[in-house]
């Protein structure tokens, strides 16, 4: 089994221990850490998929250290849980970046919940890992800057086929499962949204055609597999 890797930082003691089994019996791989600094460390010794923030801690706050995640782990998400309940504190939350604000005393399925739709709607595979930069054939792909490169010129990319061709490449020459990418991509899976999910596709396919040796090819009734003859470092 495939253990999602959540970083917990949270300064309770009791609620820290609760977080932490209940987590773990949801099959999550948890690191509970109890103030900033450390946890800060932790992130740069190995990757996680999400951060669990509490805002008041000794040291270097919930604040403080969301701020330090955007800066040097940008695709890794991150939500708070916090007693802090002022309109303020969650307009700073979102601001952020924050994927959600949770205010306690809360229900812990409410949290699996949210918790399972922001991990199906984040790319797999370590985002707090993934490069800047990726080399595809002839283009050169610029993740955070949402740009396709080639020949020295830009194309700015939008939110979406920047996210759908980082899925691509994440799973190059192997199948893309349509499902699971627009579930992904727009955090549910209907008729329509598949629809405008195979309008990205198309798209991506025009941006990427002055390079004969990427292709993405349809695999009939199941998704996409982008196949590149020169390799692609994820």
């Amino acid at each position: 089994m495939d253990y999602k890797k959540i970083l917990l930082v949270e300064d309770d003691t009791s609620l820290g221990m609760l977080l932490m089994d209940y987590l773990e019996t949801e099959h999550y791989q948890v690191t509970w850490k109890r103030e900033g600094l450390s946890a800060l460390d932790q992130l740069k010794k190995q990757p996680y998929d999400l951060c669990l923030l509490d805002i008041s801690m000794p040291g270097m706050d919930g604040f403080s250290l969301a701020r330090q995640i955007k800066n040097q782990f940008k695709n890794l998400p991150f939500l708070f849980i916090t007693a802090r309940s002022l309109k303020q504190d969650k307009i700073k939350a979102y601001e952020l970046g924050a994927e959600d604000y949770i205010i306690k005393p809360f229900d812990a399925d409410e949290l699996a919940c949210k918790m399972r739709v922001i991990l199906r709607r984040v790319p797999s595979g370590s985002p707090a890992t993934l490069p800047e930069k990726l080399e595809l054939g002839k283009y050169t792909f610029y993740t955070s800057r949402q740009e396709l490169c080639l020949d020295g010129k830009a194309i700015k990319l939008t939110e979406k086929e920047n996210q759908i061709l980082l899925l691509l490449c994440q799973q190059q020459n192997k199948i893309l499962r349509r499902e699971e990418a627009v579930t992904i991509v727009y955090g549910k899976f209907d008729y329509f949204l598949g629809r405008s999910f195979d309008v990205f596709i198309s798209r991506l396919r025009k941006l990427l055609r002055e390079d004969p040796d990427i292709q993405i090819e349809n695999v009939f009734k199941v998704g996409f597999i982008m196949r590149i003859n020169k390799g692609v470092e994820v």
